[in-house]
């Protein structure tokens, strides 16, 4: 072990230590990313706790799995609808300023749903806080996403990505446990949702002491063509375009863990503290992957190994929908997170070392949408199709379009298949090079999440 030692710069550490050339706690040395990580844990660890409790609280009032899948579909449709013009105000205004507006309102959400909860109040107006959450996510979302590249220079954007999901995965882990065993303790639910306005205003502080370098505004003149330029750069990123579309059908159709409060009551007979290890058994896989992904070398056979991990998830999919018992339901649900992780470093890291600075708004909220369909669709989706063939169907034929995505979408982007490292291509590569990746932009490193995944 040699310990490196050199300037420091605002907001870096003064050393970096290397294992074997390759130095898997890179991004923690930077203080901005401290505060950054320390943020988003702590909001994120609020937002876990809001997401089983309103799904738990909603289960016990109605006992409809189309009210479970209508949480989703609250909070989707304000993201579609609004976060292509997030992603272009976040791109020609201050990003810093916007996630700050938007944390606002989500607190606000938050107290919204405390009030109703303690009166026992109409589900419309639950429903209503919960698009309030979905419209303030989708200006959130594309601003948070440039201040991760702030706190850490290009070459470490992979580290941070996976310290970033790691920190993520903790709170997805810590959030449901400590939920299902208040719900099932001490009886309330009301002060979980104060406890996520406050994650949210410690967050909302810590973003404050950030001082990582500024990235570049667009300069381009806030016009429709603009606008979409996202959407065109997504298109024309050939592995960029596969990452995303494995990611979002995949889990929009292999959504079982909407269905897991059904699960847990009516088909294991666990309770609410069952559902609160079920919930927190993904993110655990999901945790100890990132670890492992953080200490590995590089991928070199980044294509393939992502078409197997999501065929791997599909497979995880089927078992649980299939499974009577408790422990073994437990495992898959390890397994999809274990899995899913694997998607999710790789997809966020092509986002990170493919976008340029200035479209980073933009491009951000067209993977928002992605995102947002594949989980909150996929609840609704989930719901939907478990209350006209009941739950375990639902699952498994989830697992099975999972299945047929991967080959189709293996099929469609030979440049998945060909993917090798997760470099930058040159600028001035021409796009059969760039979709295989081959080449590496000096200074970027091979080797990366809700929230958000």
């Amino acid at each position: 072990m040699k310990l490196k030692r050199g300037k420091l710069k605002r907001g870096a550490a003064p050393g970096n230590t290397t294992i074997g050339g390759h130095d898997p706690y890179a991004a923690l040395r930077y203080r901005d990313f401290q505060f950054l990580l320390v943020g988003r844990f702590v909001t994120s660890l609020g937002e876990q706790m809001v997401s089983f409790t309103i799904a738990w609280e909603l289960w016990l009032r109605t006992h409809s799995e189309l009210a479970l899948g209508l949480v989703g579909l609250a909070q989707v449709i304000p993201i579609v609808v609004f976060s292509l013009p997030a992603g272009h105000i976040a791109d020609h205004h201050n990003r810093k300023r916007i996630v700050m507006i938007a944390q606002v309102l989500l607190m606000a959400c938050s107290l919204s749903l405390a009030f109703l909860s303690s009166i026992e109040g109409p589900l419309i107006l639950i429903y209503l806080s919960l698009f309030g959450i979905g419209v303030a996510r989708s200006f959130y979302t594309p601003a948070t996403s440039t201040l991760l590249p702030q706190t850490v220079p290009p070459e470490i954007f992979t580290s941070a990505a996976t310290w970033s999901s790691s920190a993520w995965q903790l709170a997805a882990i810590i959030g449901p446990a400590i939920a299902g065993v208040v719900v099932a303790r001490l009886h309330i639910i009301t002060e979980i949702y104060v406890f996520d306005a406050l994650a949210g205003l410690t967050f909302l502080v810590l973003v404050t002491q950030i001082r990582g370098r500024e990235l570049a505004l667009s300069r381009t003149a806030a016009t429709l063509d603009s606008l979409a330029e996202g959407l065109r750069f997504i298109r024309d990123t050939k592995v960029i375009l596969a990452a995303i579309t494995l990611d979002m059908f995949a889990v929009l159709f292999g959504g079982a863990v909407a269905l897991l409060p059904v699960y847990a009551t009516d088909i294991l007979k666990v309770g609410s503290e069952g559902l609160g290890v079920m919930r927190a058994a993904p993110s655990i896989g999901a945790l100890l992957m990132a670890i492992t992904l953080a200490h590995l070398p590089p991928f070199q056979r980044a294509g393939r190994t992502l078409l197997l991990a999501v065929f791997g998830f599909g497979v995880a999919t089927i078992i649980f929908g299939l499974s009577k018992t408790f422990w073994l339901s437990v495992v898959m649900l390890f397994s999809l997170g274990a899995l899913d992780n694997i998607s999710v470093v790789i997809r966020a890291t092509l986002m990170l070392t493919y976008t340029p600075d200035e479209m980073r708004g933009r491009t951000s909220s067209v993977n928002s949408i992605f995102i947002s369909a594949s989980n909150e669709l996929g609840y609704f989706e989930s719901g939907a199709t478990a209350s006209i063939f009941g739950p375990v169907l639902a699952v498994v034929l989830g697992g099975i379009g999972t299945l047929i995505v991967v080959l189709s979408v293996a099929t469609r982007w030979p440049a998945m298949r060909n993917l090798t490292t997760l470099d930058a291509p040159k600028p001035d590569a021409p796009e059969t090079e760039a979709e295989t990746l081959v080449v590496a932009m000096p200074g970027a490193l091979p080797d990366i999440t809700p929230g958000d995944r």
